[in-house]
């Protein structure tokens, strides 16, 4: 008898059965969609719902189906034409509290989402996706810096015991201006060695110094920018989950990131184009009086700015606060942060953790102002877009608010937690971008669109055509000469095809044309691995071995030469997907993931039906091969 272990029967169903609850998504179309997130303080709610239905209703579209998915409020279409009028007429009704992006709306039953049994994503070759040019602010990423000489000479000068007057800003660069005109030299030297970014000159007399930063520091500065924020850009898409994505830089200044995929532009606006962060500030001043003398007469203090509480008094004014121009902390110094809930009032919190030098710095200043207050600033940069005589016009909307002032109770440096957050959303987009990273400079959305398949429709069609038409092709010659043991190689090349489906499903992998490629590749490896068996199987009848001898000996022989030929190309795999990258690294993935089910296919699964068909009879004269 032709013996095969149940355990190994088990498992062939097992893996059969999980393999087509992952494969089976990638048959349910996407319904087109408009997608409808809301800002901040914005509600999501009901009637919302029933202001984007009368919208619909008064322009005679009928929807699909309109509801609340997770934090979206998601509006179904039957068409894409009606997707791109609804979303129109959606905009014009909601103004600026909720950003309106086209979207592809999954149609896969919620219990398979459930057990992420999703469709493969398509890449950007063959569904399009969206495409961002970003502008990096250079003037801003100077300025950042230049700020940060200007506390690093206030530090320098206050710890080798030199007194100044003012140490600041100015048109041509910073100013330093000392108490005492004997320690203009040693001033001087002492910034020229410390900080050799600037060009430090005698200023107007013999009292002040001249600072200015060198042109070439100036550049590196501004590289260094940019390359933060190409790093910090890709550990956002990270975070939105995309895959195999496009962040790079174009020219000077300005940065392209391409997302493959649905065109969901609302979540990847909130988080590549806004740029949210905190600063930890001093209040300047005993009572709240100075403050508001500050906002009506507009005379600020030298050291001081003028900031708004996000809160409002009784009577709905504003509450002015005096906060030092010297910043404590801010995002860029940031390791974690994670969002969660004060013990106190369970109100929404922000747990910080900052690197060395800011906990030092926060250390630093808790130790010397214990019992005085400090304040949070949140700043947010929000892309904006506006229609100005038909046209659409972008613009950025800055905020800077202060969320919190508290009192310094204790010492602490590198861990705290930030509150004054309006809402848990709020406290996990703001934890989500300050864990990605602060950006060096800000960025502005100049250019979005929404970009379609570079192959076209038609050509994807056709590479489906192409591949079905070889697989029944290959199907048809493998029936003719081998028969009934060819049926099995057959079956056993369509689970192999079922297989790899499902696994790239499960992983989340984007299908592109070379990922198409790769799947070609790997029904041609598949079947080889049959043939192999099967013409080992042929030989062995010839030599006079009876059916079953034959068949044991056939699959026991060709695993060599199938292990062999299979681990060279697993190899080539593996140094593809470590040293290529895009298109290569998408076929190698599939390559990699073809071998295993090949190798799985060939020998176990095929091996499952011939000892079904042929194991249970005690006296088997001829195979059909």
């Amino acid at each position: 008898m032709l013996e095969f272990p149940r355990w190994k029967y088990a498992l062939v169903l097992i893996l059969s059965l999980v393999s087509v609850l992952y494969a089976v998504p990638n048959l349910f179309p996407q319904d087109p969609a408009v997608q409808i997130s809301a800002n901040r303080n914005s509600p999501l709610d009901a009637a919302l719902q029933s202001r984007v239905e009368g919208v619909l209703e008064k322009a005679g579209i009928e929807p699909g189906r309109i509801g609340i998915e997770g934090k979206n409020l998601m509006v179904r279409l039957k068409t894409p034409e009606d997707q791109l009028l609804s979303a129109d007429l959606i905009r014009g009704e909601l103004k600026e509290g909720y950003n309106v992006a086209l979207n592809l709306a999954s149609t896969v039953p919620s219990w398979m989402e459930a057990v992420n049994a999703t469709p493969m994503p398509l890449g950007l070759d063959l569904q399009g996706g969206v495409h961002f040019l970003m502008q990096v602010d250079e003037a801003a990423a100077l300025d950042k810096r230049v700020n940060g000489f200007v506390d690093d000479i206030r530090a320098l000068l206050r710890d080798n015991d030199i007194r100044y007057a003012v140490v600041d800003r100015s048109a041509s660069g910073i100013r330093v201006e000392l108490r005492d005109p004997a320690d203009r030299e040693r001033a001087a030297g002492l910034m020229g060695r410390d900080i050799p970014d600037l060009i430090v000159d005698d200023g107007a007399d013999d009292k002040v110094l001249d600072a200015r930063v060198r042109p070439e520091s100036s550049k590196q500065i501004l590289d260094n920018a940019i390359d933060q924020n190409l790093g910090t850009l890709r550990k956002r898409v990270n975070e939105l989950g995309v895959t195999e994505p496009i962040v790079q830089r174009q020219g000077a200044s300005r940065i392209v990131v391409q997302l493959a995929g649905v065109q969901d532009t609302a979540q990847a606006k909130k988080i590549l184009g806004a740029t949210a962060t905190l600063e930890y500030r001093a209040v300047v001043g005993d009572s709240m009086s100075a403050a508001y003398d500050a906002m009506n007469t507009g005379r600020v203090p030298p050291d001081a700015r003028l900031y708004y509480r996000r809160d409002r008094a009784s009577d709905g004014s504003k509450i002015p606060v005096l906060l030092s121009k010297r910043v404590i902390a801010s995002g860029d110094q940031l390791v974690n942060a994670q969002s969660g809930f004060a013990q106190e009032d369970g109100s929404p919190q922000v747990s910080v953790t900052l690197n060395n030098v800011g906990g030092q710095r926060m250390l630093d200043f808790t130790t010397e102002n214990v019992g005085k207050p400090m304040a949070v600033v949140f700043i947010e940069r929000t892309p904006e877009t506006r229609v100005v005589d038909g046209k659409e016009v972008r613009s950025v909307r800055i905020t800077e608010e202060v969320i919190s002032v508290a009192t310094v109770r204790g010492v602490f440096g590198k861990h705290f937690q930030t509150t004054g957050l309006d809402s848990t959303n709020e406290a996990s987009e703001l934890a989500l971008l300050l864990r990605a990273g602060s950006l060096a400079a800000p960025v502005d959305i100049v250019e979005e669109r929404v970009i379609g398949p570079s192959l076209g429709k038609e050509n994807i069609e056709a590479g489906k055509r192409a591949i079905m038409l070889g697989f029944a092709l290959v199907c048809a010659l493998m029936i003719i000469y081998y028969r009934l043991m060819g049926v099995v190689a057959v079956f056993a090349l369509f689970v192999n095809l079922l297989m790899l489906t499902a696994l790239l499903s499960a992983f989340d992998a984007t299908l592109t044309m070379p990922g198409i490629a790769g799947i070609v590749l790997t029904l041609g490896m598949a079947i080889d691995g049959n043939v192999l068996i099967l013409e080992r199987v042929r030989e062995e009848l010839r030599a006079g071995n009876t059916p079953i001898n034959s068949i044991r000996s056939g699959y026991e022989r060709a695993w060599t030469v199938i292990l062999d030929s299979n681990v060279t190309k697993l190899i080539a795999a593996i140094a593809l997907i470590s040293f290529g990258s895009g298109p290569v690294k998408g076929f190698a993935v599939v390559l990699l993931c073809g071998v295993l089910t090949s190798v799985f296919t060939s020998v176990m699964v095929s091996r499952a039906v011939v000892s079904l068909i042929y194991g249970g009879r005690r006296k088997v004269e001829r195979i059909s091969v």
